[in-house]
């Protein structure tokens, strides 16, 4: 049986108690109605994990820490979503899977044809929802590190603060000459997957990557849905690079 694995801010150290953030604290007692001495385990997102036994005391709860265990579910290799922002919550599933995928970062793109559009105080709020995902999606799939979601951006900013390598940004684009077999064979150790909202890129975002040099790919025969597109590359790309 798998046991409950919450993130705690930290720091965490070996065979000492801590007090748990009182968010977790009442996920942990008044939802999943863990009982005094449960097993669990922490982890603060810096690599490993601990094991430990949950104390209860009123409202406040507490761990008990054992030994560092050093499990490693990390890909061998960095890979980074860069992610046209979706329409509704569809970028609550591309987070979560992300982050059950391998991914190390995802940067949500605003492009042109996005059909949301935040800014100010619902663009803070969504971004810590998005984050609040990523965190959910650790704990349930045993990753002892947090992905990063980024603050969202333009393309065009983007790529001028960044400079990617273009070499191993991958811009996907149906009807590409490139295919992904083939742009992997200049990827080592870190990969961009740069995906499309649903309209889209614009003709001015498309001349983007063409000055900046990214490389095109097209992945099958088929277009896929900007929902499906990127995380079917990551799991694609992870398997060919051997990185799973």
């Amino acid at each position: 049986m798998t046991l409950p694995r919450f993130f705690h801010p930290g720091p965490l150290t070996p065979h000492s108690t801590v007090e748990l953030p009182t968010a977790l604290a009442h996920h942990a007692i008044r939802v999943l109605r863990l009982k005094p001495e449960a097993a669990i385990v922490l982890f603060d997102g810096q690599g490993g994990q601990y094991p430990g036994n949950l104390i209860v005391e009123g409202k406040r709860g507490y761990a008990r820490l054992g030994e560092h265990q050093t499990p490693e579910t990390e890909l061998a290799g960095r890979i980074t979503l860069l992610q046209g922002i979706p329409s509704g919550d569809k970028m609550d599933w591309i987070v979560e899977k992300a982050v059950e995928l391998g991914a190390t970062d995802v940067q949500p793109i605003f492009a042109q044809r996005s059909i949301l559009q935040l800014s100010g105080e619902r663009l803070r709020k969504r971004l810590e929802h998005w984050r609040r995902v990523a965190l959910a999606a650790s704990e349930q799939s045993g990753r002892n590190r947090l992905m990063q979601v980024h603050e969202p951006s333009t393309l065009q900013a983007y790529l001028t603060t960044h400079a990617p390598n273009p070499a191993t940004t991958l811009f996907c684009h149906p009807g590409a000459q490139h295919t992904l077999a083939q742009a992997l064979k200049q990827v080592d150790n870190e990969l961009a997957l740069l995906i499309g909202p649903e309209g889209g890129w614009s003709d001015e975002e498309l001349r983007l990557t063409r000055d900046h040099g990214l490389t095109p790919v097209s992945f099958g025969r088929s277009v896929l849905r900007t929902e499906t597109a990127g995380l079917a590359l990551i799991a694609a790309a992870s398997a060919m690079l051997g990185w799973v």
